[in-house]
Parts: structure tokens; C-alpha cells; sequence
């Protein structure tokens, strides 16, 4: 399945998850190009929208993340990896690992000085719904999920228009109900199923996630 763009896309999703119309939801967008699927399921079922900026680290020679770090600053090892070559690195890397993580949290913390950035007060007691424009593997999930499962939420969603058969598997672990529009055996990259791949710049998606209620949608509930 491919989609004419992100926002097409999110209105697909926004359909199968009007059954959270009655609750309190709280949209959590995973990328910037999640934010423009998570605003189509926002504006529908009434909800807030924020994002979780993370940044991925990578060892030299690596084409894996090692690990990835948050703007709230939680840190998370991929998995993908097994848990020898993870202390492997970890040891062997540590002050590399140490000073990228620094670096990617100044570089985050830049960016969501204006706001817009999840928090975790505004989660509590919520349907949260982690939201992507694709999932190629489950880390980015791994890394949210380190987030909020501190928080005391009364269900987990997650949304994506595509996935891999592996990123569906971690979806199956995580959450409480899943919705997906397509899973891929083979994925190529997130990009190639959307035949427009314009996201704006974070200080335009900044407007939309703080505009949202002014458009939430006043359609029946089905």
C-alpha cells in the first residue's frame, strides 16, 4: 500500500481508532513525520499532540543505532543487538557513547526550547497513542516505551500507516491494541511508500501540535 502523504495517511488510521472518540487521549508523535500522521488522529478524536525527539547514536563502522537518548533524557540500548556485543560496546566505546549522548541531548533540548515536547503529567491517566509515519524495526517503540512507562496511563496504542513483520512484533509485545495499514516483509525505508515526502520545519510542526485543539474535528461520534 502506498499513501499520496503523511496526512492521507493518518486520516486512514484516524477512522480504525474512533472508538477512543469518548476518552481522554493524549496523540505522542515518534518523528516529525509522525507528527503530521498523529495531527489527522488528534484533530478527530479530540486529543492532545506532542512529540518525543529522540536521537539515535551510532559506533563507527555501525550501520545500527547502538542506543538512542530522548530530550527528557532517557536512554535506551537497542536490543537489536545481543546482550554480549551490548556490554561489548558499552565497555569498549564508553566514553564515544558518553560524549554523543551529550551531544544529542544539547542538540534536542535546542530544539524543543519553544515547547512541544512531550510531558509526562499531560499522559497520566490517558489513552496514549504513539504514533509514526513507519516502523522499520521496533526500536523507535523501545525507546518510548523507556519514557512513559513510569507513567500510570490507562492504555497503550500504537499507530502506523506501515511497518515491518519485525517492528509488528515488538507493536504485539508493547501495546494493548495495535493499528497498522500495511506490513511489508521487506521494508525499504519509510519515505519510499508516500508519493509526497514534504515535512515541514520543526518550528511549523511546533504550530501545529499548539493549534491543535482549534481543530479538532466535530464530527459525530460512530
Amino acid at each position: 500500500m502506498y499513501f499520496k502523504n503523511r496526512a492521507e495517511a493518518g486520516r486512514q488510521l484516524a477512522e480504525k481508532l474512533l472508538k477512543y472518540r469518548t476518552d481522554n487521549v493524549a496523540v505522542v508523535a515518534l518523528s516529525e513525520g509522525g507528527v503530521i500522521v498523529g495531527a489527522q488522529i488528534a484533530m478527530r478524536l479530540h486529543a492532545s499532540l506532542s512529540i518525543l525527539l529522540n536521537k539515535h547514536i551510532y559506533l563507527p563502522g555501525e550501520l545500527d543505532p547502538i542506543a538512542a537518548v530522548t530530550s527528557a533524557g532517557t536512554f535506551t540500548k537497542n536490543t537489536m543487538f545481543s546482550v554480549g556485543q551490548l556490554e561489548e560496546f558499552m565497555s569498549d566505546y564508553r566514553s564515544y557513547i558518553d560524549e554523543k549522548r551529550l551531544q544529542q541531548f544539547h542538540k534536542m533540548n535546542m530544539l524543543v526550547s519553544d515547547g512541544g515536547e512531550i510531558q509526562k503529567k499531560y499522559l497520566r491517566r490517558h489513552v496514549i497513542i504513539l504514533v509514526s509515519d513507519g516502523l522499520q524495526n521496533g526500536f523507535s517503540l523501545d525507546v518510548a516505551y523507556d519514557f512513559i512507562k513510569t507513567v500510570a496511563f490507562k492504555e497503550l496504542v500504537i499507530a502506523t500507516p506501515v511497518a515491518s513483520v519485525k517492528a509488528i512484533d515488538r507493536m504485539h509485545i508493547l501495546s494493548d491494541e495495535l493499528q497498522c495499514l500495511d506490513v511489508k516483509s521487506n521494508y525499504v525505508n519509510t519515505d519510499h511508500y508516500y508519493s509526497q515526502n514534504t515535512v515541514p520545519s520543526y518550528d511549523d510542526l511546533l504550530k501545529v501540535m499548539s493549534r491543535i485543539s482549534t481543530n479538532w474535528r466535530l464530527s459525530p461520534v460512530k
